[in-house]
């Protein structure tokens, strides 16, 4: 009985020791074979990538900064040119005063009504001017086709060349924006 005792003692003791020799054994490690070439590829296309992204980015904070630039000077230039379609469409009413006013009064009573247009005259022009409205300056001036229109060109010896002899119609600006040019007469050979 001891000699079994023995004998299951060391089947024990060698299946211990193959389980710890199994244990023991290094277990064959799978490698990666690492490709140099591939992983430099992958490095240059992901910072190609990264260049492409930024470079978008950079693009379209530039378009943004852009459009707000844009977007404040059409917010400033509707500030300072609100009145400009009213204004236009009163200039004919403003030449209607004009011609009023050169009128020669016969009687009393004209006399008064006409001081009476001169006086409502004064004052739309003093709210015109008020908004910016300035009238092109025209006779004696050099012609200048980027505000004076001429319509009638004639010879006077007296005057230079090029110069406007007299204004038709009056001509005008809204701020440095120009509403209608001066119909003149030049002066030209």
């Amino acid at each position: 009985m001891i000699e079994k005792q023995n004998e299951h003692a060391t089947v024990e003791a060698e299946e211990v020791n193959t389980d710890q020799e199994r244990v023991e054994e290094p277990q064959p490690v799978m490698e990666e074979v690492i490709d140099a070439t591939a992983l430099q590829e992958e490095l240059h296309a992901t910072k190609e990538a990264l260049e492409k992204a930024e470079s978008r980015t950079l693009r379209l904070q530039a378009d943004y900064e852009n459009f707000k630039r844009r977007t404040r000077l059409d917010q400033e230039a509707q500030v300072t040119y609100r009145a400009q379609q009213l204004v236009t469409e009163l200039l004919p009413v403003l030449d209607n005063f004009e011609r009023a006013l050169q009128t020669e009064p016969t009687q009393d009573e004209t006399k008064t009504l006409l001081s009476g247009v001169e006086m409502v005259y004064k004052s739309f022009i003093g709210a015109l001017e008020k908004e910016g409205v300035q009238v092109v300056e025209a006779v004696g001036q050099p012609f200048d086709p980027n505000v004076h229109q001429s319509v009638l060109q004639d010879w006077d010896e007296s005057h230079p060349e090029d110069v406007v002899l007299e204004e038709l119609q009056k001509g005008y600006k809204l701020k440095e924006r120009l509403l209608r040019p001066a119909m003149v007469k030049v002066n030209s050979k």
